[in-house]
């Protein structure tokens, strides 16, 4: 077989491993570049390439700098930004949150936005009593047509950028996206609201996420919360030095409550083990009882009480975990009361068993047992990996959920607009801003090592490094050529207009079954090869495959967006393309009217 005839034979056999679903695509992408380099397509550095190409690298470091984003409570603050401005009404709200969908997806991409959104568009229909399906579909329909306001809105756009510039045109600027995308942005909202509510189903989620966004006020509720506690510090002097705990007496302060005595070490002061030096004592009461105790007894205020009015319950520095003891924990039989400090800087607010609150008494704690803790976000994060306590919330998604503009929020904003200043201006490559602004999200620790390696998809890092060596083998043996003679055969040369239908026909058909970062990569080369052969410009040409490619809208599989809201909104695989088709067929229509007004064959 000639070499053409071999790269499409390798590019038939990758899309059906692709169709058939049975292997990751992580693998398939590797099969390939090992197929390629067996049969004598490229050679061993052609085939390994890919992995280090400035796109790999561009995209790797835009996971990075959206899990910053995310992390930091920026989104969430931007949800609720959205609650307040646009009211409850339903319509409005599901303009505002596919609006909001679309711009987020542009600075941290579509899995991104998707994922961030998910948990408060659950909400806001359960608050609305709407049904979810009638919005996560059209929010995840703005968010691939928000990938096209910029440049960071999809590796999509970075590869057909990079095709671009290889092919001896100019790249595409960061807004040039733009210019078609937020025509697509607007018509994808309005037939999200309008066609919506009429073809999709009314379903109720198989996966509901908690709201989260008021998770302090319900735990302070539920743990009773409101007189709270005082931690008073004995001072060299006191006369309750050298009392036995047993034997405090605090009755002369009516309106004060002695709930334990824990000393200088952490431990629990009990029975006949004398109160000592800077030892805590932990009362409850009245403001005004406590306030004469402290003098009298010479003791210093330690901690202040926190109570569901305080607003220092969670906030950017600090939250609450609630945690349960499990069976044959070392807690089990030890002595814990609320007030008690734990570990570092985990205060215990409350305690209840069976369901029920114990009040201000200490006791020895059993299995089952639930302990309302609190204290710094770092420590309570700690507490993941306790062996000794089971949470019962992640810590990481309350954060993420009920504090917004958290930690460290305004270095990731901050780090955010100066990658954006660099790309819109083009002052470094792409890839040099992207690597750069993740770095600055670690140095700056508003991610750590460990979560920056695990907000990088490795499984797309694989699967565009190992198709770039198919991209290039297409290109180089012929086979792009022969395809897009094929393709002008059909529709003719001299036609510009039915040669970008006929590429958008073909790339949304295949990206509806295969990623549409593999489908681009595999487009491309043919693409440029029939803007060539007809003497049309390759700009018009790519963006339009951006266009077609972003367009992956018919089925749950084509993006890791669309099979996000499958389960939570109750979808079938045959809902997608009720809403999808038309909005498909309105972006061709927009595709094929604006992008050669913009960019002329």
């Amino acid at each position: 077989m000639s070499p053409a005839t071999t790269s499409l034979v390798v590019l038939a056999a990758t899309v059906a491993l692709f169709v058939w679903n049975r292997l990751p695509v992580g693998s398939v992408a590797v099969l390939t570049c090992l197929a390629l380099y067996a049969t004598g397509l490229v050679d061993a550095h052609t085939a390994l390439s890919g992995f280090g190409d400035p796109v790999v690298v561009f995209i790797a470091s835009l996971f990075v700098v959206s899990e910053a984003i995310d992390s930091t409570g920026v989104t969430t603050w931007a949800g609720q930004r959205l609650i307040d401005v646009v009211g409850d009404g339903a319509v409005r709200l599901t303009v505002a949150v596919l609006g909001l969908c679309a711009v987020l997806t542009a600075v941290i991409t579509l899995n991104g936005s998707v994922a961030a959104l998910l948990p408060m568009v659950l909400v806001l229909a359960t608050r609305i009593r709407r049904s979810p399906s009638l919005m996560l579909m059209p929010m995840a329909f703005a968010g691939s047509a928000g990938s096209l306001l910029a440049l960071t809105g999809s590796p999509v756009n970075v590869i057909v950028s990079n095709a671009a510039v290889e092919a001896g045109s100019q790249p595409f600027r960061f807004f040039d996206f733009a210019v078609v995308g937020l025509p697509l942005v607007i018509a994808t909202v309005g037939l999200g609201v309008l066609l919506g509510p009429r073809v999709l189903p009314r379903r109720s989620s198989s996966q509901p996420v908690r709201d989260l966004g008021r998770h302090a006020n319900r735990l302070a509720a539920y743990y009773e919360l409101h007189d709270g506690f005082y931690r008073l510090r004995v001072r060299p002097g006191s006369p309750v030095v050298g009392v036995p705990a047993a034997r405090l007496d605090l009755t002369a302060y009516p309106g004060v409550t002695l709930i334990g005595v824990q000393s200088a070490g952490g431990h629990s002061v009990t029975g006949a083990t004398e109160v000592g030096d800077d030892d805590v004592v932990i009362v409850s009461g009245a403001s005004d009882a406590v306030s004469r105790l402290v003098p009298e007894l010479r003791l210093a205020v330690a901690m202040r009480p926190i109570t569901v009015e305080t607003a220092g319950l969670m906030n950017r520095e600090v939250g609450v975990a609630e945690v349960v003891v499990p069976p044959r924990s070392p807690l089990v039989g030890e002595t814990s009361f609320p007030g008690q400090m734990r570990a570092a800087d985990l205060v215990v607010l409350g305690i209840r068993r069976l369901g029920k609150d114990v009040g201000a008494a200490s006791l020895e704690l059993v299995a089952g047992d639930s302990l309302l803790l609190h204290g710094t976000w770092s420590s309570i994060e700690e507490l993941v990996h306790d062996r000794d306590v089971l949470l019962v919330d992640s810590p990481d998604l309350v954060r993420r959920q009920a504090v917004p503009l958290g930690p460290r929020s305004g270095r990731a904003i901050a780090v955010l607009l100066a990658m954006v200043v660099l790309l819109a201006l083009g002052l470094v490559p792409p890839a040099i801003a992207g690597l750069a602004a993740a770095t600055a999200m670690v140095l700056t620790k508003v991610v750590s090592v460990n979560q920056a390696y695990r907000a990088v998809s490795w499984q797309t890092v694989v699967l565009i490094g190992g198709l770039i060596p198919l991209s290039t083998a297409i290109e180089t043996s012929g086979a792009a050529d022969l395809v897009a003679r094929g393709l002008i055969d059909v529709v003719g040369s001299g036609r510009p207009y039915l040669l970008l239908a006929a590429l958008f026909t073909v790339t949304a058909v295949v990206g509806q079954v295969v990623s549409n970062t593999a489908t681009v990569l595999i487009v491309v080369p043919i693409a440029v090869a029939a803007a060539q052969e007809t003497g049309v410009s390759v700009q018009p040409v790519l963006m339009l495959v951006a266009v077609a490619g972003a367009a992956s809208l018919l089925t749950p599989i084509a993006t890791p967006g669309n099979m996000m809201i499958m389960g939570p909104g109750g979808y079938r695989f045959g809902d997608y393309w009720r809403l999808g088709l038309p909005v498909l067929l309105v972006w061709m229509a927009v595709a094929l009217a604006v992008i050669p007004l913009v960019w002329r064959f």
